[in-house]
């Protein structure tokens, strides 16, 4: 196993245990490689879910770029919920993880299909 499948692991681990999720773990696999390179760098690998400029980051470039969905409020609630489904305290939030569940939540698996 490669440094990419360990990380694919931990994901699914955090999925479950910590937002009470059952992965689909080829979706979980396509998100992660989507993510490219962030993943293996401690400070892009992870989300900020306090910081506001954190956020609309994800919106911009996941949300609107890479999903195809068009900006408005529904996209921040979108991201509120998946960020309290995470835990408000939980320290590290990966990125895959916050973008396969955003994903899941707005049912845009079609754009990883």
């Amino acid at each position: 196993m490669g440094k990419r499948d360990d990380l694919i692991a931990q994901y699914a681990d955090d999925l479950k245990n910590k937002c009470g999720m059952t992965p689909d773990m080829d979706l979980l696999t396509k998100v992660t490689i989507g993510c490219g390179p962030a993943i293996y760098n401690a400070d892009a690998s992870t989300v900020a879910g306090s910081q506001p400029s954190e956020l609309e980051t994800v919106k911009n470039n996941f949300l609107i770029k890479k999903l195809g969905l068009a900006d408005g409020p529904q996209l921040m609630d979108g991201i509120n919920k998946v960020i309290e489904v995470y835990g408000k305290s939980e320290r590290n939030k990966y990125r895959a993880v916050v973008y396969y569940m955003l994903t899941k939540h707005f049912g845009k698996e079609s754009v990883y299909g």
